[in-house]
């Protein structure tokens, strides 16, 4: 197909024809053009045009039909479109034709598949809200970028820069900052705003420096659009959920994987190694309400259900559109209580003292609470966002329902409320500091008395000590400082983590030696070590693991060996080497590894095999990179079941953006 050649389009709707030319659009001109590109390469029998609902699919379709290339024949319905097909098609033979079915629903595969033919230059464009990964080339519409959101505000406000009335300029960035480049929102509220007193403006201006949302302007137009997002989700009650649960991380940050693991498995029973989590992750980003992140992707991510390089992020409107809809349940029916105090909002040109006590509290519990003379939390999910200028007023609240509790940190210490020793029904504890320096936690003591906790994990915290907690099953350290609690002599490591089955340490740049003290931990099946730079040896004492099932050591690039008794672990399936550059030989006991199944050793170039590796006769796949592999082929013939795969890493910086923000 020539790029200049005429395109056919048949436009299926149920009006029956395409719409009107828009008016006005701004921010479609580079998707319009890469849209093109994508229909006129060969062998593409079927674009999917996707994003989530408002963010103009229609409309940039629409440009398409009436773009000079391309010639609309007209119909009287959908069916009279089916009926006439066969005959356009021949009418039109040698001629490129592309079908467009727009606003394609879940579920309507079969309708795409009726309008397939084995024709050459015939292609079907998709729009729709999912992303049918069945039908070839993914497109995903993004939001507006700053500059084009001004440019579409500025003409449905009908702004004119010589009226009297016209806002401030500083005044009308901050509203169509609060439309996140939604072209819908930019439209609905540019329209309200038009014409309206400068005092209507600042109204709304304040408001949302307080806090607010956009939604919770007087424009029930957007939040009756945008409630129709969530529409796909009305079928699948457990998605829906999970995608509410959402709304408990902050604002225009990326959110761990294995946090909403942690959560989901406690909550909803979803605790297939994250398996079942991942599905409903997946089936969220594939309706566009999410984006997934991979920091670094590699086999054994997937293959052992490890998610620490896995994050997620969601549009800001679509977190408050999730707020606002757990905000219209009664008080004493919610599931997620939501307490926010807002940082320093100066860029809205608040007062020091207001900049202080501005707090928001998105449930108004306190005020039910207060009215109803008790204190009892009933939701079973608490998120509490902590800045320096309000770390504790909280404490006399009694979350005594409460089975997941998640601070969101931007402070420099702090301190566990003593609250806490009544969440007796508390499974998951999540604590994430936003800050670019470490907080440092205490109080950590008090967590002793829950008798339910099962699973922490802590990311950018500086822990100077554990306590004794029993009944804890999986514990997760991202980006911590551990050394202080790790040498801390008052107690046994193994003491303080009796029935620990699952231990994930990642990023802890001052993990030099793993403590012996964590090999009497019996109980492990799951040991993760990676990306500690500083790690250069494991305790001999690692052969006391008998339960150990995975052990990953990657990008421990200072580690220089592993101990001999690494030949005890009987029952290790998975071991993950990848990246420890400094590894330079496996110790001849290495060959004792009867269950061993899966071996990751991308970049260990330099690592010289025992020839115990031999006896490795249940390894199954050795992943690694070509240099590696030319190790291996030696083994090959004695090793008669084993795969030697050489994968693509991909390498992705873009979640950073949040973490340098």
């Amino acid at each position: 197909m020539e790029e200049t050649a005429q395109l056919v389009v048949f436009p299926m709707k149920s009006a029956f024809g395409v719409p009107e030319t828009p008016e006005f659009s701004v921010g479609l001109d580079v998707p319009l053009s890469q849209l093109k590109i994508e229909l006129l390469k060969e062998g593409v029998s079927i674009i999917v045009l996707s994003g989530f609902g408002g963010l103009g699919k229609t409309t940039l379709a629409t440009k398409l039909c009436w773009d000079e290339q391309v010639m609309v024949p007209k119909f009287q319905s959908n069916e009279d479109a089916l009926s006439q097909l066969g005959l356009l098609l021949r009418k039109f033979e040698g001629i490129p034709m592309l079908l467009i079915l727009d606003d394609v629903w879940p579920g309507s595969e079969a309708l795409v598949e009726k309008f397939k033919f084995h024709l050459s230059d015939y292609k079907i464009l998709v729009t729709s809200r999912v992303a049918f990964h069945r039908f070839g080339i993914q497109c995903v519409l993004k939001p507006l970028v700053y500059e084009d959101a001004m440019t579409l505000f500025h003409h449905y406000a009908l702004l004119d820069c010589n009226s009297l009335n016209t806002p401030d300029e500083d005044v009308v960035q901050k509203v169509v900052k609060s439309c996140k480049g939604l072209p819908l929102a930019i439209k609905v509220i540019g329209r309200s705003l038009s014409h309206q007193p400068f005092e209507l403006w600042q109204k709304m201006v304040e408001e949302l420096s307080h806090g607010h949302s956009i939604l919770d302007s007087n424009s029930t137009e957007l939040l009756t659009y945008l409630q129709k997002i969530l529409d796909v989700l009305e079928d699948n009650t457990m998605i829906k959920e999970c995608f509410m649960d959402l709304s408990l991380f902050p604002e225009d940050q990326r959110i761990s994987i294995t946090a909403l693991i942690d959560m989901w498995a406690e909550l909803y029973g979803l605790d297939n190694d994250g398996i079942e989590a991942m599905a409903i992750i997946n089936k969220l980003e594939s309706m566009n309400l999410v984006n997934v992140l991979i920091a670094r992707q590699n086999t054994s991510d997937t293959d052992n259900c490890f998610y620490n390089n896995h994050f997620m992020v969601i549009h800001d409107l679509l977190r408050e559109l999730a707020i606002h809809q757990s905000n219209q349940e009664p008080i004493e029916e919610r599931k997620r209580l939501i307490i926010e105090t807002n940082e320093n909002k100066s860029e809205w040109g608040l007062c020091e003292k207001q900049q202080g006590m501005m707090t928001r509290i998105l449930s108004f519990c306190f005020r039910y609470c207060a009215k109803q003379k008790y204190q009892q939390i009933p939701a079973h999910t608490l998120s509490i966002s902590i800045d320096e200028t309000c770390n504790s007023y909280w404490s006399h609240m009694q979350p005594n329902q409460a089975k997941v509790l998640i601070f969101n940190l931007r402070t420099n210490q702090y301190s566990l409320p003593e609250s806490m020793e009544k969440m007796s029904k508390l499974k998951v504890l999540i604590v994430t500091n936003y800050n670019f320096h470490l907080t440092e936690l205490t109080n950590f003591e008090l967590l002793g008395t829950l008798s339910n906790l099962r699973r922490i994990r802590l990311e950018r915290i500086s822990v100077h000590s554990f306590v004794t907690l029993k009944t804890l099953k999986k514990l997760s350290l991202y980006m911590c400082n551990l050394n202080h609690a790790f040498q801390n002599g008052i107690f046994l490591i193994s003491d303080a983590f009796p029935n620990l089955v699952d231990l994930s340490i990642d990023y802890c740049k001052d993990m030099v030696l793993l403590p012996s003290g964590v090999c009497d931990i019996t109980t492990l099946k799951k040991l993760s070590v990676t990306n500690c730079h500083k790690l250069f040896a494991l305790p001999q004492e690692i052969g006391k693991w008998v339960n150990l099932e995975l052990l990953r050591l990657s990008s421990c690039t200072d580690l220089e060996g592993l101990p001999d008794s690494i030949g005890m672990l009987s029952n290790l399936r998975h071991l993950d080497i990848s990246n420890c550059i400094s590894l330079l030989n496996l110790p001849e006991d290495f060959g004792n590894l009867c269950n061993l199944r899966n071996l990751y050793m991308t970049s260990c170039a330099r690592c010289e095999l025992p020839s115990s590796a031999v006896n490795l006769v249940n390894l199954k796949v050795v992943i690694c990179d070509e240099e590696t592999a030319a190790s291996w082929e030696g083994f090959e013939s004695m090793l008669p079941n084993l795969q030697i795969e050489v994968p693509q890493v991909d390498v992705n910086l873009n979640w950073l953006y949040s973490v340098c923000s």
